[in-house]
């Protein structure tokens, strides 16, 4: 019985699928990490400061109070670049507490985002 050789591959050709699988092993996740690094995180992220004063509240009617429910008013938040406002909402009411709404405080030349959130 005759056996047939293969032709031997040439070395670079037998490393190609090994240095191809390693590449994308090393590239993936560091363009995971270098993508990461550019996300812009939106001011209702805890911590958020910027220079850019929020522009003055919209003036918009409240609705008739709901039984049950107290009135979230509406904000400005902030996302990447510009300010973007955010309507007033109905939360349900949580007995003996208030919510303090959302809201920009200066601080240090700054504007510091403060979540709304109930306070006893």
């Amino acid at each position: 019985m005759e056996r047939t050789t293969h032709a031997a591959r040439p070395a670079k050709a037998r490393h190609a699928p090994f240095r191809r699988t390693f590449t994308v092993a090393l590239l993936g996740p560091l363009a995971t990490v270098s993508l990461a690094a550019c996300v812009a995180y939106p001011a209702h992220a805890a911590g958020i400061e910027i220079e850019i004063a929020p522009p003055p509240p919209r003036v918009i009617e409240v609705p008739p109070p709901r039984h049950g429910y107290v009135w979230a008013p509406g904000y400005w938040r902030y996302e990447g670049r510009r300010h973007v406002w955010v309507d007033g909402r109905w939360m349900k009411e949580r007995h003996g507490q208030h919510w303090v709404a959302d809201h920009w405080e200066p601080h240090n030349g700054h504007y510091r985002y403060e979540r709304g959130h109930w306070e006893r």
